[in-house]
This record gives structure tokens, C-alpha cells and sequence, in this order.
């Protein structure tokens, strides 16, 4: 798989299904990118590893998690998150979305 196959995208503001909360994508894996002992502890629905999984920041919270993109929707509210490493990842909000730094190469 392809990471141009995710459905988010880095910047995008995403809801989890399943517990609700709001955050930011800051890093897609084309596949389950992580161990098989946190998949099976952390994991209990079972989510696909051959499917994207998203690195996110947590709004209102201090936390990242990492989530598969099938418990995940686009946030419909356009409005932004809180999370103290905004800064460090994003440049700016608008449309409903964060803007990633520009490299300087």
C-alpha cells in the first residue's frame, strides 16, 4: 500500500469513533508501523495492520496517540485543537485544517 491511499493527510483535524475525543494528524504509516506486544495490549478491536494507522495529537490533552484510520473521521467542526506541541509540528490553522512548517532545504 501506498501512503497516497491514507484518507487523512497530515494537518487534518481528525474524531475517533470510538472514544470521541479530537486531535491532528502529525504523522501517517502506510501500515501498523509498531510491535506486536503493543498491538496486542493496545489494540482490542482488532483494527487491520495492513491499512493506514495516524500518529495524532490528543486535543486538550499533553499526549500523542496511534490510531488506525478505521476509527477515524474527519472532524466536521473546523475548529482547531489544543495541544502544547502545535508549535513544533504546525505553522498555522485555517480552513479548518493545520499548515505544517516549510522545510528549508
Amino acid at each position: 500500500m501506498d501512503a497516497t491511499e491514507a484518507r487523512f493527510s497530515v494537518g487534518v483535524v481528525i474524531h475517533h469513533r470510538l472514544f470521541g475525543y479530537r486531535g491532528v494528524v502529525v504523522d501517517v504509516d502506510a501500515v501498523f508501523a509498531g510491535d506486536d506486544a503493543w498491538y496486542e495490549q493496545i489494540a482490542r478491536s482488532r483494527p487491520p495492520k495492513d491499512a493506514p494507522w495516524y500518529h495524532v495529537l490528543v486535543s486538550n490533552a499533553t499526549h500523542s496517540t496511534y490510531v488506525a484510520e478505521r476509527n477515524l473521521e474527519l472532524d466536521e467542526s473546523h475548529e482547531p485543537i489544543r495541544h502544547p506541541l502545535l508549535d513544533h509540528f504546525f505553522s498555522g490553522f485555517s480552513g479548518g485544517r493545520y499548515h505544517a512548517h516549510q522545510s528549508m532545504n
